[in-house]
């Protein structure tokens, strides 16, 4: 079975894993889905991000993070832009998400960037999906 969406994936097992209080998700590597995971760790809302394994068949591993009434820090997580509906922004057009309470992970030519920095470095791009 092929997969059409593999970020759409790796969001749904961070959902699942945060709401089921898994300490850690693993999933198939790609450098997209880690540079996801970077982000998603400098903005707060996953302990760690490690890859593992052997070139070929390497697995990336999302430590989740909790507050310490064990409240995931993540309250949902959702795709943007699909491969069906491609959704786009210019830095100054960039929506805020719940207010500044959440972040979405933009795609630019400098890489994947916060909507923060995104605006702040006035860059657009692909907004790949909002956390909050």
């Amino acid at each position: 079975m092929s997969m059409t969406d593999p970020i759409a994936d790796m969001l749904t097992r961070i959902r699942n894993g945060s709401r089921a209080r898994h300490e850690q998700v693993q999933m198939p590597w790609s450098r997209l889905k880690e540079e996801v995971g970077r982000v998603l760790c400098e903005q707060g809302y996953v302990r760690d991000v490690s890859v593992s394994g052997e070139v070929a068949k390497r697995t990336l591993t999302v430590r989740l993070r909790y507050a310490d009434t064990g409240e995931s820090a993540i309250t949902d997580i959702q795709r943007v832009s699909k491969p069906g509906m491609r959704v786009y922004t210019s830095a100054a057009e960039a929506p805020s998400v719940r207010g500044g309470l959440g972040v979405s992970i933009v795609s630019t030519p400098v890489g994947l960037l916060s909507d923060r920095d995104a605006r702040k470095r006035n860059i657009g791009g692909e907004i790949l999906c909002e956390v909050w």
